[in-house]
């Protein structure tokens, strides 16, 4: 029963817009490691600018990414390329969660990119960033040392981390082709790539990026989409899974925080540099988004916790 409800799901996913996931890698790093239960808020259809490598750890079930539709078992990882829409679905009984079912990193192409200048040796990645357009399944011996490496990052400091990383690329990028299963049609395009939801969110976001610091206003964010604000405002919704509002608060606290960790200025001055109005309200934005206020935070960055 819980195999035929997951395979129904996928199948209803193929023609059902993507959710676009807005990726905050923390202040601190480069990239994005991060672990989830299943069920999760952040286990959905769902697609982002971010390049992610996948590892199930537990549980069987079916996923689909792009338009290929395929079963997974404990140890499956995969790469998927930037705005390819994924999921993975587990076979469950009601009410049951698998905690920490998944592990993934996630990094931009542009974080790739520059990292090149410096170190050229990075450029043997570019195949196989090309080829996860469509996405991979890794099997065989480097799925396994690619699951290794991955759980190796759990417990790893900021340094180790990277240098876990590029051991996983050296895995991935040298993996024999037997090993290589490419998903998604080459000319596979998501169903969601031209759709009203699509538009409002890319708009948005490219709205409140360039005005962080200052005015940002759901009216022109809605006039850059060419839509009035209560239709923007529901298309928005329903493809980031945020309000416009919460975007905004959760991208300003994301800046804040580098700010605290980079810099020895007042917390009132970064108060304003993010945009907010006045400090009350942005202590409590803090302590909503993060779990602790903006010196609380700063002071345990100092404790190196």
């Amino acid at each position: 029963m819980e195999d035929s409800r997951s395979a129904t799901r996928v199948e209803r996913l193929l023609n059902k817009a993507a959710t676009r996931e807005v990726v905050v890698r923390p202040p601190d790093s480069s990239i994005r490691w991060l672990e989830h239960d299943y069920p999760a808020p952040i286990a959905r259809w769902n697609y982002h600018p971010e390049f992610e490598i996948h590892l199930i750890r537990r549980s069987t079930g079916r996923f689909i990414v792009g338009d290929h539709i395929g079963t997974f078992g404990p140890g499956h990882v995969a790469l998927v390329g930037a705005g390819l829409p994924h999921d993975w679905i587990s076979d469950l009984r009601p009410g049951e969660v698998i905690r920490d079912r998944d592990a993934a990193i996630q990094f931009t192409g542009a974080w790739v990119e520059r990292a090149s200048v410096e170190m050229p040796e990075l450029r043997e990645l570019r195949p196989l960033l090309d080829q996860a357009s469509r996405g991979i399944q890794f099997i065989g011996r480097t799925a396994v040392e690619a699951a290794q490496v991955i759980e190796a990052m759990a417990a790893a400091d900021r340094l180790l981390r990277i240098a876990h990383l590029l051991r996983l690329f050296v895995v991935l990028s040298r993996s024999p082709k037997d090993d290589r299963v490419v998903l998604a049609r080459e000319w596979f395009v998501p169903p969601d790539a031209v759709l009203p939801a699509s538009v409002a969110v890319q708009r948005g976001l490219d709205h409140i990026f360039e005005n962080l610091t200052g005015t940002v206003r759901m009216a022109e964010a809605a006039r850059l989409a060419g839509m009035s604000a209560p239709t923007f405002s529901r298309f928005f919704q329903r493809a980031s899974g945020r309000t416009f509002s919460e975007m905004v608060r959760m991208l300003r606290v994301a800046r804040a925080r580098v700010l605290l960790e980079e810099s020895d200025a007042p917390v009132s001055a970064i108060c304003y540099d993010v945009g907010f109005g006045n400090l009350s309200n942005f202590n409590r934005q803090f302590l909503r988004e993060v779990g602790v206020t903006p010196r609380a935070y700063r002071a345990r960055v100092a404790a190196g916790r």
